[in-house]
């Protein structure tokens, strides 16, 4: 399994003493997997939160799948296997309200299958590793468009991270450059993202790791992977514990949505480090199957024009900002 070197070089940069996680990667691939989109990128971002598991974690992961997906035989054209996270919310939910899993239902429907999900307890960055190229399922929902390991469908949305304030803040912040960012405290992000890497050009890391640890109970990364709750990280703006956060929006619109006092600024995509190297911070999102699955892949693309306006509904119902994916360069 490769790892894409350019994760890691736009996140740490040539002369970060932590580029050496790029070697270790590499010797680890077998046993780590980054995900999609969220929580780091989409997840490509999140190899190096991935790189922090323990060995002895990694060999005791065991999926697991619902009676339905244990029934469904592989290459059952009249079923649609989901891989899908039994408790990350706002993506996925085993009691099928998270977004994705009603995008996975329209999809399902327009192949003119019926959606097994594959359930497991372990978060989504590790579907394609634990599930999808085991033979588990045969999708993966909202992965980032071109990822290295599986074929990726036509992108159906593409999605940016953004800044999350109260709407009666005073500080006016809609892009890194401005100047009321320096004054905001604390800031909620998630480690491993483009927001760290922007956030530690700023000089402000240092000033807002503390609290941006207390949003997991300072649980120790390197034993697991450790995900910040989105709701507890937009809970402490609407709070006033925190003055902004930066989160991806598909993880966090929801519940901004759900919150009057609170409004999210998409934030642009023009960002670069201190030597001119790009950092993204919108991703196209697409469908993904094992490789060599070109019939399933060639099916969803066909599907894709009859079921786009009913997924951008369940986008805007879930508060998302999205965009015209861009075309292949």
């Amino acid at each position: 399994m490769d790892f894409p070197a350019t994760a890691f070089d736009l996140a740490f940069g040539a002369g970060n003493r932590q580029t050496d996680l790029k070697g270790l990667v590499q010797i680890m691939a077998p046993h780590l997997e980054p995900a999609p989109p969220r929580t780091f990128v989409s997840r490509l971002w999140q190899v190096a939160a991935a790189v922090s598991v323990s060995l002895f974690a990694i060999a005791a992961f065991n999926p697991s799948k619902s009676d339905d997906a244990k029934a469904a035989a592989a290459g059952d054209n009249n079923s649609l296997r989901v891989c899908a996270a039994a408790n990350e919310l706002p993506y996925s939910a085993n009691d099928e309200s998270g977004f994705e899993n009603k995008i996975a239902n329209i999809l399902a429907s327009d192949l003119g299958r019926k959606v097994q999900f594959v359930w497991s307890d372990k978060p989504a960055i590790y579907a394609v590793r634990d599930q999808l190229n085991k033979n588990l399922c045969d999708v993966v929902i909202g992965t980032d468009a071109n990822d290295p390991r599986v074929l990726t469908s036509k992108p159906y949305y593409r999605a940016a991270y953004v800044f999350i304030q109260r709407k009666d803040s005073p500080l006016k912040i809609d892009s890194f450059d401005s100047p009321d960012i320096l004054k905001a405290h604390p800031i909620g992000f998630v480690q491993g993202t483009p927001a760290e890497t922007m956030i530690t050009k700023l000089d402000l890391y240092n000033d807002n790791i503390n609290y941006v640890s207390s949003l997991t109970n300072f649980k120790d990364r390197r034993n697991s992977y450790t995900r910040i709750p989105p709701e507890r990280m937009v809970g402490e703006v609407a709070s006033g514990k925190s003055e902004l956060a930066i989160g991806f929006a598909p993880e966090v619109a929801r519940y901004v949505k759900a919150n009057d006092a609170l409004k999210l600024t998409v934030i642009p995509d023009n960002n670069v480090r201190d030597d001119g190297e790009r950092v993204p911070f919108h991703f196209d999102q697409s469908f993904a199957v094992r490789k060599g699955d070109k019939d399933l892949l060639g099916a969803i693309n066909a599907a894709l024009p009859s079921m786009q306006k009913k997924i951008d509904a369940i986008l805007k119902e879930e508060g998302i900002p999205f965009e015209t994916p861009q075309p292949p360069t």
